[in-house]
């Protein structure tokens, strides 16, 4: 006769023999692996990242051009009885300049996606943003690679920390419209008659 003890052991062996092993790590995804603690920031795609988008550029260049150039041709010849002479003298000056100064400024925030991540762990995010306000459209587009250490606590990263960033602020509308020169004032512009 068995005991008890010895019974209730054999039938967990049998039990543990009839149901297939169960590994520690299925039961872990590092994939989607979200630790309780830790800040949220994008690490993957699909996740979102604010960007904090602060451009000003200036741009100053000042030309000056001068040059003067002076010539001299003389002669003389004695045809029959009458003789001949002549001078002629050349004078040119040139005095040119110019200077151009550009400045431009954009502030905005703007949310965006990570589209794919790089082996390093840089991430590539891009996104858009459309605003429509009576009739006028801006639309704010963005894209480029951030390094996950620039990215802060609060999941936003600046403008200035994105390498290969393209930035493009484009508006339409009514108010658009009226800033671009006339047909007119483009055509003679063109011919460069003004």
């Amino acid at each position: 006769m068995i005991g008890p003890t010895r019974f209730a052991i054999r039938i967990l062996v049998l039990i543990g023999l009839a149901v297939p092993g169960v590994r520690a790590d299925t039961l872990f995804s590092p994939e989607g692996y979200r630790p309780l603690a830790a800040d949220h920031r994008a690490l993957r795609v699909g996740d979102n990242l604010t960007v904090v988008v602060t451009e000003i550029a200036t741009a100053s260049t000042d030309a000056r051009t001068s040059s003067d150039k002076t010539g001299s041709v003389s002669g003389a010849a004695k045809l029959h009885p009458v003789p001949q002479q002549g001078t002629l003298n050349l004078n040119e000056t040139f005095s040119g300049g110019g200077t151009i100064e550009r400045s431009g400024k954009l502030l905005a925030r703007m949310t965006v996606v990570v589209q794919s991540v790089a082996g390093n762990g840089d991430l590539y995010v891009k996104g858009q943003q459309d605003i429509v306000l009576n009739g006028d459209r801006q639309k704010l587009a963005l894209d480029g690679r951030v390094r996950p250490d620039d990215i802060g606590a609060d999941n936003t990263v600046l403008s200035s920390r994105l390498s290969n960033a393209h930035i493009s602020y484009v508006g339409t509308g009514v108010l658009a419209d009226k800033q671009r020169a006339g047909l007119l004032t483009r055509l003679l512009s063109w011919l460069h008659i003004l």
